[in-house]
């Protein structure tokens, strides 16, 4: 069933709160195979705006296996470092079918607990069609 084209425009509630650690930062940078050096791995907030997306397919009912992860950008305001706590607040950017499928662009803003923006994240979707 194709993804209802009224989303576009609507923000999901925030995920939970995140609390960045540096077990947390060192484990990420590990199953990237890199070293963690004090530094975020640039990639990090994918923790994140995975949970907000989750959240977003629960919510309408579009089943994860039928999810293409097509691109994804990141946009810093600042470095996200230890003891920060953040929250993902995902929206519905644009929404187009092509032969059959959905091709979902989301964005999400990541803030810190003062809700000052770290940085925000877009992502293209490609929700697979039944016949697909």
């Amino acid at each position: 069933m194709p993804v209802d084209p009224s989303l576009v425009g609507r923000t999901f509630p925030p995920t939970a709160p995140h609390e960045v650690t540096e077990e947390a930062l060192a484990e990420f940078a590990a199953g990237l195979g890199a070293t963690y050096d004090g530094t975020a791995p640039p990639t990090y907030p994918i923790v994140l705006a995975f949970e907000a997306m989750n959240a977003f397919l629960e919510a309408e009912h579009v089943d994860l296996f039928r999810i293409v992860h097509g691109a994804q950008e990141f946009a810093y305001q600042r470095p996200i470092v230890p003891g920060d706590v953040l929250t993902a607040t995902l929206s519905v950017a644009s929404l187009r079918q092509i032969a059959g499928n959905d091709i979902i662009g989301t964005t999400s803003v990541v803030t810190d607990a003062s809700g000052a923006l770290v940085c925000s994240t877009s992502a293209t979707l490609v929700h697979r069609g039944a016949e697909a």
